[in-house]
């Protein structure tokens, strides 16, 4: 048989205890769980270069003993990405209904280019999914209380960039 892979895309920045919560799940439903981590943020006020991305959220999922979670950056279309990895599926989190609508788009588009992948929408738990990382990044830029936003590695991060 083989294996089971899924790609869950993101910039995540930064990753968020919603995200987790989304990498703790799908990491149990798939063999192999690569979290693609945008190689450069579109956001218009970056808070972490693409490598410190990439560190904290292996050192969280390393931490929670998922051994079975890679994380590698996206520098490429996510179906050429999918295709050279041998992922069969995306996963996608949806949060709203406007997140529907935009994943919903991007999910036909990646069809329309590879049909041979599904995208598999999930919902974060629910005392999670008020959480976004622009929320994030706004509370964090009048330095406010992140902690119960975003998971140790980030608020780790965070905190130190504070001290610059």
């Amino acid at each position: 048989m083989a294996e089971r892979i899924a790609v869950y895309p993101g910039t995540f920045d930064p990753m968020t205890k919603g995200h987790f919560d989304l990498i703790v799940r799908a990491s149990k439903l798939y063999d192999r769980l690569i979290v693609a981590v945008a190689a450069t943020s579109t956001k218009e006020r970056a808070m972490f270069s693409g490598p410190e991305r990439l560190e904290m959220i292996r050192e969280d999922a390393l931490k929670a003993g998922l051994e079975n979670v890679e994380v590698k950056p996206l520098d490429t279309l996510l179906v050429d990405f999918c295709r050279r990895e041998g992922a069969r599926v995306v996963i996608r989190g949806v949060r709203v209904y406007s997140d529907f609508e935009y994943e919903f788009q991007m999910a036909l588009v990646n069809r329309r280019m590879a049909p041979e992948i599904e995208t598999l929408f999930m919902m974060p738990s629910e005392n999670l999914a008020y959480v976004t990382a622009s929320t994030v990044r706004e509370i964090a830029s009048y330095g406010g209380d992140t902690s119960s936003f975003v998971t140790e590695a980030v608020q780790n991060e965070l905190v130190k960039a504070r001290k610059r």
